[in-house]
Formats: structure tokens, sequence, C-alpha cells
């Protein structure tokens, strides 16, 4: 039987590791982690659960996947090498970020000190000139054509909304508007893989790469996901907006999709995700360099939402997502009402 004073229950061992209780149910789903359980059946965790844990959300905070972590925890080294690559790129990106930030404010120091801020200009624009520059536009309909807007564009911003909210005629005008932008859609897959790489030569090695190191995470290879990752690769756009990124992808194969898109850091060009997969935005693992953008049902204008509890359409964007087994299988139902006589 499981002694109270040395277990704690599913919500405080969350709170004491600083992870959502999904994100310990989710560990579980995947064979990290085993809670034992109360003689009344509940889960509880001991100190080896909450040292394990401990050591499933430290690799998290680092970017890895849970199949990366499954690897880790296991001692299986075996193509870790690459993935170990990518997390020490994106750190060292966020280290000259911080760098290069830290610079700034120090020279902004020095001119407070010299009473030189008022007629040097510098800082209106002196710490944001490591972002990606801001975008707005007059809204397409089915808005009445409000201005959007976004000051600060993350490496990863997420366009979610239930059906016919305008998303996707919110992500085509994002494309359209914004300078250097293009929008991959649903079209990648009318074209094979192989066919792909065959018309754009120069996308092979660096596909190649990318598959390989989906494959070892977990990933199946199909046509889609080839597909997608010629997009991903493709030279030119600097900002990339891509239509449904789960689109014929499992869930093991979402799941190793945005772990490498993660890896990429603050200096990675800017994607703009449409999806409602859960798999894909995870509500629980957000990081700082992630945004959503929420359209509502009613047609109010798409708005930011802070991926916590209790924030302005936190709701929302929870009830559009669904399980990759649940996207697989309502895809392309439409709700229908019949006609009373």
């Amino acid at each position: 039987m499981v002694r109270s004073a040395e277990f704690l229950n599913a919500s405080e061992a969350a709170r004491r590791l600083g992870v959502s209780t999904k994100a310990l149910r989710l560990y579980e789903q995947h064979g990290l982690l085993v809670p034992v359980r109360s003689a009344a059946g509940w889960r509880a965790y001991g100190p080896g659960e909450m040292e394990r844990a401990a050591e499933i959300a430290a690799l998290r905070d680092l970017g890895f996947s849970l199949a990366q972590i499954g690897r880790v925890l296991k001692r299986e080294t075996k193509g870790l090498g690459p993935a170990l690559a990518l997390h020490q790129a994106a750190l060292e990106a966020r280290l000259r970020q911080l760098t290069d930030t830290l610079a700034r404010v120090r020279g902004l120091r020095d001119d407070l000190a010299r009473s030189h801020v008022a007629t040097t200009g510098e800082p209106a624009g002196a710490l944001s000139s490591s972002r990606a520059p801001g975008i707005a536009f007059d809204l397409p309909w089915p808005w009445g054509g409000e201005r959007f807007e976004l000051s600060v564009i993350r490496p990863l911003t997420y366009i979610i909304g239930p059906l016919g909210s305008g998303k996707t005629r919110l992500a085509q005008r994002l494309a359209e508007t914004s300078p250097g932008a293009a929008f991959l859609g649903l079209d990648r897959l009318t074209e094979s893989g192989p066919e792909r790489l065959a018309a754009d030569p120069a996308l092979k090695a660096p596909v190649d790469k990318k598959l390989a190191w989906l494959i070892e995470d977990g990933a199946t290879a199909s046509d889609a996901l080839t597909a997608l990752l010629c997009g991903l690769e493709a030279a030119g756009p600097t900002v990339l907006v891509v239509d449904m990124i789960e689109h014929g992808l499992d869930q093991a194969t979402q799941e190793a999709v945005i772990a490498m898109l993660r890896c990429r850091g603050p200096a990675g060009r800017p994607l703009f995700l449409l999806t409602r997969s859960s798999a894909i935005l995870d509500l629980a693992v957000l990081g700082p360099d992630e945004a959503i953008v929420f359209c509502p049902a009613n047609h109010s204008p798409p708005m930011l939402v802070v991926p916590h509890l209790g924030a302005p359409g936190f709701e929302g964007v929870a009830t559009c997502l669904a399980s990759p087994a649940v996207r697989a299988r309502t895809e392309g139902v439409i709700a229908w009402r019949p006609q009373v006589a």
C-alpha cells in the first residue's frame, strides 16, 4: 500500500515540478513515467517517480522530443548526435541574441549616464533590431476590414480556429502582404516527393538529412512528409506560412516534426503554422519563441492568446484542438443539420 506521507498526487507533483498534470499524463502515455497507484486507484508519485519526472521535464526544457527522451533514459545514444547538434545550434543562437541585447542595454545605460538619450533617437528601436519586423494589414472577408497587427514575429506562430473562422484567409493574406513571405498550401501533396526532389536537386541533401533525423526520432516516411520538408527547406522566402502542417502525417511524425522545428531557436526563419492538432500545438509545452493567433468563430478580429488557463481565448483554442487520431477520423467531415419538415 502507498504511504501518503511519501507520495504525492498528480496535482502536487506537477506543482513541485513546475509542469502541468497534462504533461505528467503525456509522459505516462509515452511509457516514460509509471506512477504507482493508491489503494483507491489514484496516481501517486514517490521519490523515484519524482526524480525521473524531473529528468524528463529538464530534457523537455532543452527542446528534446518525447521519443528522444525515451532513448536518453534508456541510454540509447544512436541517432542522438544530429539532435544534440540542432539543440546546440539553437542554444548558441539564443546566446548570441542575448549577448546582442545585453550590449544594447549597456549602451542605453551609458547614454542615460551622459544624458544623451533625448537627442540620439536610439531608445525607440535600440532593443528590437534583432527581432523579425512586425506585420500589419487590413483583414479580408469574413472580417470587416479591421486592422491586424503583430509587432513581434516569433520563430513559430500557430494559427488556429474552428471551421469557417477564416483562419486560412488570414494565413493567405499574411503571406500576400508580408515582404518575402510564401504560402505553402495543401497543393504541396499533388506532386510526389521523388518528383519534387528531381525537379529541384538542390533540395535533396537538406531534405534527406532532415528526413533521416525525423525517422530516427520515430517519424514515418511518406510523400506527405517529404513534400512538407521540401517546402520547409526551399530557399527564398523569409517568412513561410504552412497550411495544416499535420496533413497526411501520423502522430509520431507530427511530434517529431514539431520537435525539429522547435530546435531551430530564435534565429530560425519565422513560420506560421495552421493546425488543429494537439500533437503540433501542445499547450502544455509552448516555449518563449512560440505564439498563438486565434480566429474566433464569431468572426471577431484574430487575437494573440497567452497559453495559460483563464487567459482570453485560451478555452477557444483548447476546444479547437484534437488528437491526431480524432483529426484523422473526422478528416473532411462537415457538420450537417437536417431540415425540419
